[in-house]
This record gives structure tokens, sequence and C-alpha cells, in this order.
């Protein structure tokens, strides 16, 4: 695929890696400009391009930056991406360490029917809960007793099941977390905002209570 990925932390970086490795066709970009990310682009042969740029003609986009940071993205940074593209948010809300107060999610919206609000496309919640080393060294065959399953919420059926198979591609079991309203479940103070085997994820999304962010650490 012709994937964009707009962040570079240790997320977007360890995606970067793991995807041009799957022989994925990757363009990566920052809020600092292409030419801080040569070394990155040395290592796994990704795109450095402007970010309003990156994301053209893109089949699967994944933006991973800090929450508080998605209002300042470009408007229509999105306009250009292929027809049925995918899009992720690996984003999580953090008010006290890094974001400060966001209204509309502290009133009870998901982070990330927040981030679609924003982006204007349907946004598939994913990559949220995995440590980075461990998304860039814990993948797994299918039926390896010890792979980590990641779950993935999202309205649209075809874009959610792109980024399932993605999930699945990169070795972990992708379990279907529901619709995007339903991504609370796996937001930060959850039981399935930790790493879990698929059944054990399955218990955790289950078993979730709406957690107050006044409630929870990063």
């Amino acid at each position: 695929m012709k994937i964009a990925i707009i962040g570079t932390g240790n997320i977007g970086g360890n995606l970067t890696r793991r995807l041009t490795k799957l022989g994925h066709d990757v363009s990566i970009a920052n809020s600092r400009g292409p030419h801080t990310l040569t070394e990155l682009a040395e290592e796994t042969g990704a795109k450095p391009l402007e970010v309003t740029e990156v994301a053209h003609g893109a089949e699967l986009v994944i933006v991973t930056i800090p929450q508080k940071n998605i209002p300042d993205l470009p408007d229509g940074i999105l306009d250009h991406i292929a027809p049925g593209a995918a899009i992720i948010d690996t984003g999580n809300y953090y008010p006290r360490q890094r974001d400060g107060l966001i209204a509309e999610i502290e009133g009870g919206l998901p982070e990330s029917r927040w981030v679609e609000q924003y982006l204007k496309h349907p946004v598939n919640k994913a990559f949220n809960g995995i440590s980075a080393i461990n998304l860039l060294e814990r993948g797994l065959p299918a039926g390896s007793p010890d792979r980590l399953a990641l779950p993935v919420a999202g309205d649209d059926p075809d874009t959610k099941k792109i980024v399932l198979q993605l999930v699945e591609e990169l070795g972990f079991d992708a379990i279907d977390a529901g619709g995007l309203d339903e991504s609370w479940r796996q937001q930060p103070g959850t039981p399935s905002y930790q790493e879990h085997g698929a059944d054990s994820l399955r218990q955790a999304l289950s078993n979730a209570s709406p957690v107050r962010s006044e409630d929870f650490k990063a």
C-alpha cells in the first residue's frame, strides 16, 4: 500500500520501520519539515515530505501526533487521498501531562471522534494502547501463544477491514472493537489500555467503564 504517516515520534517512527520492512510505500511528515527526517528516511527508505503533501494519493493515512496538535493540522490535509483510503488515529488524550483540557472530550466525546471532526474523514482508532518497543519487536506469526492483540474501532466497514488486515500483517491479533462511539473502551484508564492476548482483550473491552480524565495518569 501507499501509506502516509503524519507524526514521527516513537509510535510513528516504529510504524515507519515496520511498514517499510513489509514492503509498503511509506511517506512521512512532521511539524518541523522534511529536513528533520533525513535520518529516519535513510534508515527505512521512507520518503520525507511536507505535511501538506504527504497524504496525496495515500491509500492509508496514520495520524500519530499529540492530541493537542490535531487542530494545528493544515486544512484539507486529506483532500487528495486515494478513493476509499483508510485513516488511523493512534492518539491518546492526556489532559494533565500534555494536552490540557479539551472541552468536547471532557464532555464525553470519544477522543477519536473529536479527531475525526477535525480531519473530516472517517477515522479508525488503532495502535493507541501498545508501547512503541513492543510495536517494533513483539509482532509474531498468527497462532503464536504469546501474540499480542490490538483493538480497532471504526464505523466504516471497508476501511476498518484494511486496518484490521494491517494489524494482522504486523504480527498482532486484530480485534474489532466496534464503532468509533465505542472507542472510549480503549482509551487511557480502561482495562484494555494495556497489552493483552486476544481473549483477554475482548474481556477487557467488554468490562470497560467510562473514565474521567482526572481518574488516570499517563
